[in-house]
């Protein structure tokens, strides 16, 4: 199901869903008060329930969309490459339903595309900052790129809700479903093809993050396994076992990054009250990659990918976060 097919997008933006449209309306919205949305064409991933529900005026505002039908609801990486496989532009830009662009995110991926980065991120503001537990996750996921940052050139960018040349990822033929379960990986090894990768400081996004304790240590747990199996893929046994031993220093390596990220930020007003939960989750990420070394993925994507959509179900206030969230994308700037 496509409309205006004939027209030439500069960004594709895909979104894919496990259940139905309804999961990605708040994800859209957001996408259509964007100043380039003229520039944008949208790829609706997911089961035939997804694509019942569609209808053209949802999409009357951007150069053009497809329903791509795709079963594999046990990998939201195998959704996400069939929107990439099915994308008309040059340029690839990856979302959730639960990550808000603000306005100028696209128009500012654009125009640094023009340019020959492998990929551009955003800068991360933590869209429930009322929890504790939040932006202990917060940290740990997009401590790198938290906003208000500088732009320039950087070793790797945000997962999930990052930009990249489409070509570049094609290059990975059948791999790319197993190579995009751990993005930081796949950029790892962009890196050694050559490929750079530049943070936008006028591309922000708005993320909602678990403000849960019990179900923060499976997220991270199985985080931490799934990246570590995608890393070690190709590495002898010598290496992974030196990877293995050396995982309890994980821990305390990203803890002193998060209080580094606090500081630089402005936020030192939360070390006290985040960091021993931060600490907390670290150890069991660490345990999960110390499990990756040594024996693999496991389950641990197929559980993650239960639990990446509706992410309401792990918010402290759900409606109120995702409409402050919400609002907060919509704002020509994020102060």
């Amino acid at each position: 199901m496509t409309a205006n097919p004939q027209n030439n997008p500069a960004l594709s933006v895909v979104m894919v869903s496990p259940d139905s449209f309804g999961t990605l309306r708040t994800t859209l919205t957001a996408l259509r008060r964007q100043t380039a949305c003229a520039q944008i064409e949208v790829l609706i991933v997911g089961p035939p329930a997804v694509g019942s529900d569609l209808e053209a005026a949802d999409f009357s505002d951007f150069d053009s969309w497809q329903y791509i039908e795709c079963d594999a609801t046990h990998s939201s990486s195998e959704m996400r490459v069939a929107g990439i496989r099915a994308a008309s532009a040059p340029v690839i830009a990856l979302t959730e339903d639960h990550c808000f662009p603000a306005r100028g995110w696209a128009e500012a991926l654009i125009a640094r595309h023009a340019e020959p980065w492998a990929g551009v991120g955003a800068l991360f503001k933590n869209a429930n900052p009322g929890s504790a537990v939040s932006w202990a996750n917060f940290l740990i996921e997009y401590g790198d790129w938290i906003d208000p940052g500088k732009g320039g050139e950087i070793h790797h960018i945000g997962g999930h809700n990052s930009s990249y040349k489409k070509d570049l990822l094609l290059a990975y033929g059948d791999r790319l479903p197993e190579i995009l379960q751990a993005e930081s990986a796949m950029q790892w090894d962009l890196a050694t093809r050559g490929g750079r990768f530049y943070l936008e400081p006028h591309a922000r996004m708005v993320h909602l993050n678990f403000a849960r304790f019990g179900p923060s240590i499976q997220l991270r747990y199985c985080g931490g396994r799934l990246f570590a199996a995608n890393r070690a893929r190709d590495w002898g046994v010598a290496k992974r076992l030196l990877f293995t031993l050396a995982s309890p220093l994980i821990p305390l390596i990203r803890t002193w990054r998060s209080t580094r990220t606090l500081v630089s930020s402005g936020r030192s007003d939360l070390l006290l009250r985040v960091l021993p939960i931060s600490m907390i989750l670290l150890a069991f990420d660490g345990l999960g990659e110390m499990v990756g070394y040594a024996s693999g993925e496991g389950s641990s994507m197929q559980w993650l990918t239960s639990i990446e959509f509706h992410r309401q179900r792990f918010l402290k206030e759900p409606k109120q976060d995702t409409a402050a969230a919400l609002a907060t994308a919509g704002e020509t700037t994020i102060d």
